[in-house]
């Protein structure tokens, strides 16, 4: 599992769980599947960014809020 997965994964959960949504609506507003976001949310795949445009748009933030734990610092620790 990659360790950038993992921290997005983490992110997409707090976000969507502030805003109430369970994972089957959230996949429904995204047009993904339920298992799909179930994936991402554990870390297990990272998504495209064209996923990353979906669900944002899905939680009506700024893509940049899915994103945010990547700062400079954290992708330096990542070592990607």
């Amino acid at each position: 599992m990659a360790k950038e997965a993992e921290v997005f994964g983490e992110r997409l959960r707090k976000l969507r769980d502030a805003r109430g949504l369970t994972q089957e609506k959230l996949a429904h507003a995204a047009d993904l599947t339920t298992t799909f976001v179930s994936t991402i949310e554990r870390g297990r795949k990272a998504p495209s960014l064209n996923t990353v445009l979906k669900l944002a748009r899905a939680l009506k933030v700024d893509a940049a809020e899915l994103l945010a734990d990547f700062t400079y610092e954290a992708l330096r620790r990542l070592k990607l």
